[in-house]
Order: structure tokens, then C-alpha cells, then sequence
């Protein structure tokens, strides 16, 4: 009995620092709503978290993430078990996230320790805008951001304009112009219409050049809604 129950404690605390392990080794992201209204923070994979303004919610990340997306749901509603429906940056109607949001939506992305051991994250409008952003490194000695602060919907063109938000052209148009389907495209009217006013965003589907930053491995970050 003596020696059971020694092995029990042991793997006690074996569990206890892998989980001190996790959350120590994984990349912190504290996700703020600064918007004088309750957006809907989604994260994939992390779900979903209704945000009042100045709430945060801090989320974890571990080493080799890719294809990671945060946003701003905006106009929700949701019951008791958490369905409902978005105006903007909608999840199958899901509060708990599980797929990527349907435009328009601002959208943060990153993928975590990947080429010498670098993380790589950018603010994009390629699923088009509805509220301004910051996404900014907190730790690691690493210190240039992307902001968006310009009123983005308020000058919206017509032809892209909804609802919440500022749509992108490929979701109104469905074209390869836009869409870039063929992974052959150029800026369009509408992609500089975006970049004139937040250059360091991701405008259209081959916009890395000037949109994508990195930073060590091991960085912490914040994103910040209506920065």
C-alpha cells in the first residue's frame, strides 16, 4: 500500500509539471476588447469568449502552431447553449468556435516557432474589416506591432459595404481578380483601398511581402480590438 501510494504522489506531481510545463512553454496571448461595445472574441483553436469593453481574455498557444486565427465577432446573440448567430465574423453560429469566421471580419493570424525558429504573424483584410486592431509582440525583445486604427467601415466603397463591417472584394465579386483562385493575382482598387490606409496589413491573397512580421520563438503577444 505504502509503495501505491508513492507511486500515486508521483505521478501527482509529474502531472502538475507537465501542466506547469504547458502554460509556461506555450506563447501567451492576452486578447483585449478596448471597443465601447461587447464584441465576441474567437480564436481558433480556442474558441470563443463574449468580451464586455476593457475585458481580456488570455489564451495559450503551443510551439508549432500554425494556421491559428483570432477575431472580433460583432452584433451576436446567443442562448444557453451557446448557438446563435453574428453580424459579423460569424462561426456556423457557435459562441465556442470550431471553423474560421465568415467575413467581413479583421483578422489576426500567426504561426508559432516555424523557419529558424521564428514566429510569423500579421493583421489581415483578405475576409475584409469590422473593427480596427493591434496585434503587437509583448516579450522577447521583440517590439514592432501592426495597427489598424483608421475608421475603415466609415469609408468603406459602396459596392463593398455591409451591415457591421467592409466586405472583401472576393466575397462580393467571386472572381479570380479577386479571389486569386488560380495563385496567379495583383492589387486590385480594393486591395489599396485597404493597404492606403493600414500599409502594414495583408490586403489580397499575395500580399506577404509587406504584411508579414516575425519574431523569435517564444514571444508573448496581445491583440487588441478597437486600438
Amino acid at each position: 500500500m505504502g509503495s501505491f501510494k508513492s507511486i500515486s504522489i508521483s505521478i501527482s506531481i509529474i502531472s502538475l509539471a507537465s501542466l506547469f510545463f504547458h502554460y509556461t512553454s506555450a506563447t501567451k496571448i492576452d486578447i483585449r476588447n478596448n471597443c465601447p461595445f461587447t464584441v465576441w472574441a474567437a480564436s481558433i483553436p480556442n474558441g470563443g469568449m463574449q468580451l464586455n469593453s476593457d475585458q481580456i481574455w488570455t489564451i495559450y498557444s503551443n510551439a508549432s502552431t500554425i494556421g491559428s486565427r483570432i477575431w472580433a465577432r460583432t452584433g451576436c446573440s446567443f442562448d444557453s447553449s451557446g448557438r446563435g448567430r453574428c453580424q459579423t465574423g460569424d462561426c456556423n453560429g457557435l459562441l465556442q468556435c470550431q471553423a474560421y469566421g465568415a467575413p467581413p471580419n479583421t483578422i489576426a493570424e500567426y504561426a508559432l516557432n516555424q523557419i529558424n525558429n521564428l514566429d510569423f504573424f500579421d493583421i489581415s483584410f483578405v475576409d475584409g474589416f469590422n473593427v480596427k486592431m493591434e496585434f503587437s509582440p509583448t516579450s522577447g525583445g521583440c517590439t514592432r506591432g501592426i495597427r489598424c486604427t483608421v475608421d475603415i467601415n466609415g469609408q468603406c466603397p459602396n459596392e463593398l459595404r455591409v451591415p457591421g463591417g467592409c466586405n472583401n472584394p472576393c466575397t462580393v465579386f467571386k472572381t479570380n481578380e479577386y479571389c486569386c483562385n488560380s495563385g496567379r493575382c495583383e492589387p486590385t482598387k480594393y486591395s489599396r483601398f485597404f493597404k492606403d490606409r493600414c500599409p502594414n496589413a495583408y490586403t489580397y491573397p499575395l500580399d506577404d511581402q509587406t504584411s508579414t512580421f516575425t519574431c523569435p520563438g517564444g514571444a508573448n503577444y496581445r491583440v487588441v480590438f478597437c486600438r
